[in-house]
C-alpha cells in the first residue's frame, strides 16, 4: 500500500480555490501548499510524455516563487516520519542478496526505469551502470537490464555502439538479458524511425521494430508465462504497463514467453520474445511483481 501523508495541490489559485482544496482533504491528510497556474511552469510534452528535466529545466527564480507557497518545513518532517515496516523484510531467505553483477543501461536512450526497480535489483545484486550511447563497453557482468527509453531517438549512436554490439555476442553465448520497450527495441535486428531511416540494432531478437506518429499500445497489462522465462515460472503471471510508438514484426517461428490477459502485447496476444537466454516485452513490469527476483535468482 501507499502511504499518503500530504497534498501539493497542482495548478491550484488562492482564496477559495485554495480554501475549497483544503476542505475537501479527509482526516489525516494534510495539505501542503500548492502550485500556481503559471505558463513558465509548463515542461513541453512529446510522444511516451514530458521532456525530462535536464531538456527543459526551469528558471530558478521561478522555482523560488513557486517554493515560498509550498509549507516546506512540514514536508521534510512528513518526509522523516519513520516508514512503515516493508513486508519484504520477512520474505524467505530466496530473496537475500546475492553476488551476482547486473549492469544496466542507464543514458539519453534509456531513461524510463523506476527508482524503485533499480532498488529491488541492488537489493539482490550489484548494479553497474553504463551508457550505450555515450560510447562505453558493456560491463563485466552475469546479466544485463535494457529499460525503456527513447532509443528511437539515438538510432545512429546505438547503432555504433560498442555495448550494443557486445551485448548481441554476449547474449548469443548466453549470457541473460532482459530488455523492456525501449530496450526490446533495441535487442531487435533493426529499428525504423518514423521518417524511415533504418538502423541495425543487437540483433538478438527475430524482429524489425518501426516508430509510428501514433501511439500504438496504452494500458495496464497482466502477463500468464506460457512457459518458464528469464523473469516468470510456467503459469505464472506479472502485472505492469505499456505505452509505446512502435510496432514489432517478428518472424514466424518467434518464441514467446507470455499470453497476454490484459493489454496488446508484441503480436496477437503475446509478449516476451526469447531467443538464448534473452527476454524482450513490451511490457514495464511493476517492481515488486517478482519479475526482478526471478531474474536474478536465474544469472
Amino acid at each position: 500500500d501507499v502511504d499518503v501523508a500530504g497534498v501539493i495541490a497542482q495548478r491550484a489559485h488562492g482564496g477559495r480555490h485554495e480554501r475549497g482544496v483544503r476542505d475537501a482533504l479527509p482526516e489525516g491528510l494534510e495539505y501542503l501548499g500548492r502550485v500556481p497556474p503559471r505558463d513558465d511552469l509548463e515542461i513541453p510534452d512529446r510522444h511516451l510524455g514530458l521532456h525530462l528535466g535536464t531538456e527543459a529545466p526551469l528558471e530558478p527564480g521561478v522555482l523560488d516563487e513557486v517554493a515560498e507557497r509550498i509549507r516546506a518545513d512540514r514536508l521534510l518532517d512528513l518526509a522523516r516520519r519513520p516508514p512503515r515496516p516493508d513486508p519484504r523484510a520477512d520474505a524467505d531467505p530466496g530473496s537475500s542478496k546475492t553476488d551476482k553483477r547486473v549492469a544496466v543501461a542507464r543514458d539519453e536512450a534509456f531513461r524510463f526505469c523506476y527508482p524503485a526497480t533499480i532498488e529491488r535489483l541492488r537489493e539482490r545484486a550489484e548494479v553497474i551502470p553504463f551508457a550505450p550511447t555515450a560510447g562505453d563497453d558493456l560491463p563485466d557482468c552475469d546479466g544485463v537490464y535494457l529499460p525503456g527509453g527513447y532509443p528511437e531517438l539515438h538510432t545512429e549512436a546505438l547503432a555504433d555502439s560498442p555495448a550494443i554490439r557486445q551485448i548481441g555476442t554476449a547474449a548469443a553465448d548466453g549470457l541473460p538479458v532482459l530488455g523492456e520497450c525501449g530496450g526490446l527495441m533495441a535487442l531487435s535486428e533493426s529499428l525504423t524511425t518514423a521518417d524511415g531511416d533504418t538502423h541495425q540494432m543487437a540483433g538478438v531478437l527475430p524482429a524489425d521494430v518501426r516508430m509510428h506518429d501514433r501511439y500504438q499500445a496504452l494500458d495496464h497489462v497482466e502477463l500468464r508465462a506460457r512457459r518458464g522465462a528469464l523473469t516468470a515460472d510456467s503459469g505464472s503471471r506479472l502485472r505492469g504497463h505499456e505505452f509505446h510508438y512502435s510496432s514489432t514484426d517478428a518472424a514466424a517461428d518467434a518464441r514467446f514467453a507470455f499470453d497476454v490477459e490484459r493489454g496488446d502485447g508484441i503480436d496477437d496476444g503475446r509478449d516476451g520474445l526469447t531467443e538464448y537466454v534473452t527476454l524482450g516485452t513490451y511490457c514495464h513490469v511493476h517492481p515488486d511483481s517478482g519479475a526482478f527476483d526471478a531474474f536474478v535468482d536465474s544469472l
